[in-house]
């Protein structure tokens, strides 16, 4: 209901909703370029109607709905009732992060994936120029996080995303 009260977001600007606290982020040229290096590379591997960005998924939790930068849903992944994707289909999730919401990310959004069971959450922070694994979700957190700056390939063949991604080519704030 509190989508429907906020929605359309201001052109430009992402809506979201985390723990109940409403976000809403102006989106950024750097923020979008990396978001696209991300899907391009993950298009080798997902059909483009299984890749979303910015498409706002009911998570559990108290009011999260997130509209994450990147989402690759499982080949089989099915709307719900609600014509929503459901979060239960989540293979990987990456958010390119901005100071003003970084706590955001590394913090509530965090344990609501690893809660959700995304078994692949990825953050990437423009203006640190490093990017964050997590992997092996459990309850509330995630038991493996590798943490590399660009330039060096997130390594996911182990993982059920099955490659590896590029940040050679990462734009930096």
């Amino acid at each position: 209901m509190l989508y429907e009260w906020l929605e359309p977001a201001p052109e430009g600007c992402k809506l979201e909703i985390v723990g109940g606290n409403v976000y809403l982020v102006p989106q950024r040229g750097t923020h979008w370029r990396n978001t696209l290096a991300i899907i391009r590379q993950l298009s080798a591997r997902y059909e483009e109607n299984r890749l979303l960005s910015d498409v706002r998924i009911d998570l559990p939790g108290h009011l999260n709905g997130f509209a994450s930068d990147v989402v690759a849903l499982s080949p089989d992944a099915v709307k719900g009732d609600d014509g929503r994707w459901r979060y239960q289909d989540i293979e990987f999730v990456a958010e390119v992060i901005s100071k003003a919401t970084a706590a955001n990310d590394y913090g509530v959004k965090k344990a609501v994936y690893a809660t959700a069971g995304v078994p692949v959450y990825l953050i990437v922070a423009p203006y640190t120029g490093t990017w964050h694994l997590h992997t092996l979700p459990k309850e509330d957190e995630y038991r493996s996080v590798l943490s590399l700056d660009f330039g060096t390939p997130v390594d996911l063949t182990s993982t059920v995303v099955g490659l590896s991604l590029a940040t050679d080519a990462f734009p930096r704030d």
